[in-house]
């Protein structure tokens, strides 16, 4: 017999490990050539690789969440051709080099996108009584046709597969859609012997849920990066954080004004662009917020243009999207970029050039931002700027107080580069420029 040694080959662009967040195939199965096998994460894209020879996987090298060498093992298939080598031995054939498509997308969100069961009765749409009896936990198709499935909302796992090896086609997928398979994930009900026991008593309390067993979801992928990110960036840098106040009455005030502009434009003009028109202004009068530190070279990088980071909370974890050059664009062409990344980081399609170069970064949880929080470095941008939910309070104007729009604004820095007093001149310059928006269009 022969047996093939997969190897991780060279993905390119520098990268030298990765690591696994899933397999699609397990030791017995057999598998065609290009068919799907595994995904690797790395810090450039997930790369889908698929199988360099038809034959049967005889041995899984490395577990869901372990990292891997350019050249490690991965996997090794049984060929069923070839012959003994001397001795008895298994003749080993040159390993891999070619990779599967590189996809374009947030590294690891696959594995940790929201798993959930479809249920098998009668009950929710249907479709022919065959393609409703069809359930493959793992279905094998390409990232086209994928992509396919998600744009018509169909369950791929319930869709009947004819291509060679049990690949999902793209055709197969129009059919299911065509046929009014079940589309719409259903939450799945708990395993027998875990449901919760709603029995009342004589106090109207309800029993306590009987035999839940803890549930184990493996720590990679995109939460394992996150952690990776977060931890490397509080033990790296000094943080520190300045706080204060923002009247933002008049950015209100100039937003409801634009509005219906920006709707002409099919924009929707959020607090945002400002925002970020303000930053813009502020790192051009304080550009020591705008570097990073080349530990390597033992260098300060003083960058020539605003790539400014805009934290978004997703199904799958925290990311960054950042527009790039925001300096160059005026406040529409924000709010059309910032509705860009905001609906591609929602659908999970944002690109690797739209996660990659920040130099600064703005987070924001909108309805939720609470009063104040500390948001935490985007290593190794040295600057965070938090901005928190707008709050009717008393404000002092010209010796009275009135009904203001309070906004706080929370910012934390890198105390081995930026001193105090340079980091509070540029949160006073982004506060001025908030709470006198006339200033954007004067500075840039």
């Amino acid at each position: 017999m022969a047996r093939f040694e997969f190897k991780l080959p060279d993905i390119g662009e520098g990268v030298m490990e990765g690591e696994i967040v899933a397999w699609h195939v397990k030791e017995g199965d057999q598998v065609g050539e290009d068919q799907v096998m595994v995904e690797v994460m790395t810090d450039k894209a997930t790369v889908t690789i698929g199988a360099p020879k038809t034959g049967k996987i005889e041995e899984l090298r490395a577990q869901v969440g372990a990292k891997v060498q350019v050249g490690d093992v991965l996997v090794v298939i049984h060929t069923g051709n070839g012959s003994r080598a001397s001795g008895g031995h298994p003749s080993k054939m040159p390993a891999a080099s070619a990779v599967g498509e590189i996809q374009e997308s947030l590294p690891g969100t696959s594995y940790f996108a929201e798993k959930r069961a479809t249920v098998e009765t009668a009950s929710g749409p249907q479709g022919s009584a065959e393609q409703e009896a069809h359930f493959e936990k793992q279905p094998l198709a390409t990232p086209a046709t994928r992509k396919l499935a998600r744009d018509l909302g169909l369950d791929l796992r319930r869709v009947r597969p004819t291509g060679e090896g049990g690949r999902v086609t793209s055709d197969d997928v129009r059919s299911a859609s065509s046929a009014g398979t079940l589309t719409a994930p259903i939450t799945p009900t708990a395993p027998i012997g875990q449901a919760a026991a709603v029995s009342g008593n004589a106090m109207g309390r309800t029993a306590p849920a009987a035999d839940v067993a803890d549930k184990r979801i493996p720590f990679v992928g995109m939460r394992r990066r996150i952690a990776e990110r977060m931890h490397e960036s509080k033990s790296t840098a000094a943080h520190f954080t300045f706080v204060e106040e923002c009247d933002a009455t008049r950015m209100m005030q100039l937003r409801d004004k634009l509005k219906p502009q920006a709707q002409e434009r099919g924009l929707e003009l959020t607090y945002m662009p400002f925002i970020l028109k303000a930053v813009c202004a502020a790192l051009k009068k304080n550009p020591m917020l705008n570097s990073s530190l080349d530990v390597e070279k033992n260098e300060l990088v003083l960058h020539g243009h605003c790539h400014l980071g805009i934290a978004a909370a997703t199904d799958q974890g925290l990311v960054v999207p950042v527009v790039h050059n925001a300096e160059s664009l005026s406040l529409f062409e924000l709010a059309a970029e910032v509705s860009r990344l905001g609906k591609a980081a929602r659908d999970n399609k944002l690109t690797v050039a739209d996660l990659s170069g920040s130099t600064f970064t703005v987070t924001s949880l909108g309805k939720q931002a609470g009063l104040l929080a500390v948001p935490i470095l985007n290593f190794p941008n040295v600057g965070i700027l938090g901005v928190h939910r707008i709050k009717e309070r008393p404000v002092v104007q010209n010796g009275q107080i009135t009904i203001g729009q309070v906004m706080i604004l929370s910012l934390s820095l890198d105390h081995r580069i930026v001193d105090g007093h340079v980091g509070a001149a540029f949160a006073y310059d982004v506060i001025a420029h908030l709470e006198e928006p006339a200033l954007m269009f004067i500075d840039l």
